[in-house]
């Protein structure tokens, strides 16, 4: 019982404190006054404070072009029943993705740091990540999607706004690929015929293949989509990472069932068979081919029960390095998970495996001859031997064995 009480008395996360929003929310009511489009969307509450309706879409989408436009100096717009971003959530995201860049976990693949290059799955019509990392932050983006609309309207966000343009590529997905392909990895081939290379394209030996396939993934409701990074990826192109925001649920009905908010959002956004799990997991399963082609594999994630099997997933498949986060803004929760496949700078100990747990257990089949201390020993040797750190204590008869691991869960 202590322990939950101390769990649900630690400081929910909050927002980026490097986030344009952090310390200034959106303020309603200057932005009507400023922006005559979005007057009408605005309205006041029994306590006098400005508010819009988030079950309107027309709202929602007004709000995130004025936001665009008056902090960040871009112009915007999405057709009606695309997925409309909220602008605060989604620089959360790039933020975090600043912070893993910036940390000297895992080595930069290039001397130059500011020049960053990253790959956003599904830019969608509304381009945002795009838009936000190169307006903020200078980088460089590849955005690739599926349908001729998001192709579409993701070019002309990137048109209107000729300050940045240079920076961003849209890339239309190849759909006349095999949608399961790679099941033999020995003929990955393109629709085209040719084979696609691993390789990082540093000049260094690209890192082998992993024996791990598709059919040791998720058997049941596995993706079956189009590719998403394996295919899209062109031969010796390299990325600093990729980010994704992925299709959350497995149907539409399943994402409107939150009467709260409209965000729009059509099937080829929203749903996949299996839903994020699956698509996340083709993300790990495609990374485990590219390898170090990435620093840095990102997603989104829409279920915090998800994390736990995707983590293991990461670990199934070799990763040097797992991160996860929480994004907070407002009432709306996510979860970042992150990976690599590049050898971490240094040896890394989870907060989690750090704190101490007191085990016991049972040993049978224990000889009369040998006391207590002589078990004790045996216990000593047999972690040493696996590489543990043991103290033994004959007072209390007990061994404090530690353990280091590779991973960082945060």
């Amino acid at each position: 019982m202590k322990n939950k009480k101390r769990r649900r008395e630690q400081p929910r996360p909050t927002i980026h404190p490097r986030n344009k929003y952090s310390e200034n929310p959106p303020d309603f009511a200057l932005l009507a006054s400023l922006y005559p489009s979005f007057s009408p969307f605005v309205f006041y509450g029994r306590d006098g404070r400005p508010r819009i309706d988030w079950t309107d879409f027309g709202a929602t989408r007004e709000l995130t072009r004025v936001l665009l436009l008056h902090d960040h100096g871009l112009d915007w717009w999405i057709p009606d029943g695309q997925l409309c971003p909220t602008v605060p959530n989604r620089s959360n995201y790039i933020h975090w993705i600043e912070d893993l860049l910036s940390s000297e976990i895992i080595p930069k693949i290039n001397n130059n740091a500011d020049n960053i290059r990253g790959f956003d799955i599904g830019t969608g019509a509304n381009c945002i990540y795009p838009l936000l990392g190169a307006s903020l932050l200078g980088w460089a983006f590849v955005g690739s999607d599926v349908t001729d609309v998001a192709l579409e309207w993701a070019e002309r966000n990137v048109k209107t706004n000729p300050k940045i343009s240079d920076l961003i590529e849209i890339r239309k997905v190849d759909t006349c690929m095999d949608a399961v392909l790679g099941e033999d990895s020995s003929e990955d081939l393109l629709c085209n015929g040719s084979k696609t290379n691993p390789s990082n394209g540093l000049g260094r030996e690209s890192a082998p293949i992993s024996s791990y396939t598709r059919d040791d993934a998720v058997e049941e409701n596995s993706y079956s989509g189009p590719p998403i990074l394996f295919g899209v990826v062109r031969d010796g192109e390299t990325f600093d990472f990729c980010m994704c925001n992925p299709p959350f649920f497995e149907s539409m009905e399943e994402a409107g069932l939150n009467p709260k908010t409209s965000c729009g959002g059509t099937s080829q956004e929203m749903v996949c068979p299996g839903g994020e799990k699956a698509f996340i997991t083709r993300i790990i399963e495609d990374s485990v081919r590219l390898k170090q082609s990435f620093r840095w594999y990102t997603s989104m994630v829409g279920r915090k029960s998800n994390l736990k099997s995707l983590i293991a997933k990461l670990r199934e498949v070799g990763v040097t390095i797992v991160k996860t986060t929480e994004f907070v803004q407002g009432q709306t929760c996510r979860w970042g998970i992150a990976w690599s496949f590049v050898p971490p700078a240094r040896k890394i100990v989870s907060p989690y495996l750090a704190e101490k747990s007191n085990l016991s257990f049972m040993l049978e089949g224990l000889q009369r001859q040998f006391g207590a201390i002589h078990v004790l020993q045996s216990i000593e040797s047999f972690f040493r031997e696996a590489g543990a750190s043991c103290k033994l204590n004959v007072h209390s008869f007990s061994v404090d064995v530690s353990f280091l691991w590779n991973y960082c869960i945060k």
